[in-house]
């Protein structure tokens, strides 16, 4: 997975009921554009360091949503 900052970090929800989490990626820690990332959550706006798993996609700047 690689992303730059102000690409949005899509998390699916992973149990019945659990609804999908997006986030604006503020920082990439690792190189060349890889995990980990810190992010913000667009729902409350809080922040977090976020190495992501097979249930998150990156949408990158200027892609169109799906």
């Amino acid at each position: 997975m690689r992303a730059d900052v102000g690409d949005i970090l899509l998390v699916h929800g992973r149990t019945v009921g659990q609804h999908d989490r997006t986030a604006m990626i503020v920082e990439v820690l690792g190189p060349n554009g890889t995990p980990p990332f810190r992010v913000r959550f667009e729902d409350d706006g809080h922040e977090a360091l976020i190495s992501p798993g097979p249930d998150s996609v990156v949408r990158h700047r200027g892609e169109p949503a799906h």
